[in-house]
């Protein structure tokens, strides 16, 4: 029975392995053709047509690191959860392709009407379309397989805020002004300092959007601030980029940009426009996420309340919601009452099970 049930196991994980592998070759042979059908007629002539450039070689680059860990074993060495490694690289490679699918045929099929080059810039996008569906795969089913908590619509809201504000990024590029207006150099504070909370947020939890206690309580006070922050940039971008009055540009004729014959599929005005609507869909995503974490952190809070002041007398209710919500708070001078039971095993002071008191209560 032992034997047959190793065996199983062992035929279990090569299964899983051997789909891994191909999803693996199936990424690096898409994006090195994107790359290679690019590069090889040089049908990229905007500036923003880096971005793909730096997807597919990004992507690409990513792929080839997690298969050779997986070759060679070191994904057990690690000090963190390889499957939500492979989730987070792979959902961020997915909408990357994506973003390249959709940014660089809209630029240069315009620019090539016909011919050789045309014909590359549809095999790349093809292949990226591919690489984006090899990736999506990937998520979905490591997803199913290991049921990690980062697959949930929050981790997924998550790594959406953190993957508009590379694109964002990408289109600030060409489209920041030379004056320098300080309410322009504030939207890229906004975008910039957002980012960096999002990205520290999920290095720090190793890619883990849970809904714990914790987590949901620093996660609302950086939702809270990303929205705050993301409404001042939707108010003041397009004001001082489209308006008159302040130093804008309200029509897309009179810039320059849009007049030359190589750029005039996406111009610089277009590209501030593109940083406009992206910036309302990164507010919105935020202020889901807002809704989110309100739902999950009054939902913890409660049932919490609820189920560990269930044998407690009414009268320390009020205590117990202080000790939740004061972690810190200790009665070294003998003010306060003993805490009940459940309050204790709340703060982590006691394993459960087991009863006791706050310093200065009675023992």
């Amino acid at each position: 029975m032992t034997i047959m049930s190793s065996t199983s196991l062992s035929s279990g994980l090569d299964s899983v392995t051997n789909k891994s592998y191909l999803l693996h070759f199936l990424q690096l042979l898409s994006t090195c053709m994107a790359f290679f059908l690019v590069t090889r007629e040089s049908t990229w002539s905007v500036d923003i047509s880096n971005w793909s450039m730096f997807v597919w070689c990004f992507c690409f680059t990513v792929t080839l690191l997690t298969l050779i860990a997986e070759l060679c074993g070191l994904q057990d060495k690690l000090h963190f959860s390889w499957d939500r490694f492979l989730i987070t690289s792979a959902c961020y490679c997915a909408l990357f392709c994506l973003s390249a699918a959709i940014i660089y045929p809209i630029i240069h099929l315009q620019i090539f009407p016909d011919g050789s080059p045309r014909h590359h810039v549809i095999a790349a996008t093809a292949f990226s379309c591919i690489a984006s569906v090899a990736y999506a795969v990937e998520v979905v089913w490591t997803c199913a397989r290991t049921g990690e908590p980062s697959c949930s619509l929050l981790g997924l809201l998550k790594r959406l805020e953190i993957f508009v504000a590379c694109v964002i990024f990408a289109f600030l590029s060409n489209t920041y002004p030379s004056e320098r207006q300080p309410a322009l150099v504030w939207c890229v504070a906004v975008y910039c300092i957002c980012f960096i909370l999002g990205a520290v947020a999920m290095l720090r939890h190793r890619c883990d959007c849970d809904e714990s206690l914790p987590y949901s309580c620093l996660g609302f006070g950086q939702s809270v601030l990303a929205v705050l922050l993301y409404t001042t940039a939707l108010v003041l971008w397009p004001l001082y980029q489209f308006n008159g009055d302040f130093g804008g540009q309200p029509q897309r004729s009179n810039e320059l940009s849009c007049i030359d014959e190589l750029t005039s599929y996406l111009c610089v005005w277009d590209q501030r426009l593109v940083v406009a609507i992206l910036t309302a869909v990164n507010l919105l995503i935020y202020v889901a996420d807002l809704v989110i974490l309100t739902v999950i952190f009054l939902r913890c809070l409660f049932q919490r309340i609820k189920v560990q002041s269930s044998d407690s007398d009414p009268q320390d209710h009020h205590i117990l919601l202080l000790t939740i919500l004061r972690p810190g708070l200790s009665d070294h001078h003998g003010l306060l009452p003993p805490l009940p039971e459940a309050a204790l095993h709340l703060r982590g002071l006691l394993p459960g099970g087991q009863s006791g008191h706050l310093d200065g209560g009675p023992k």
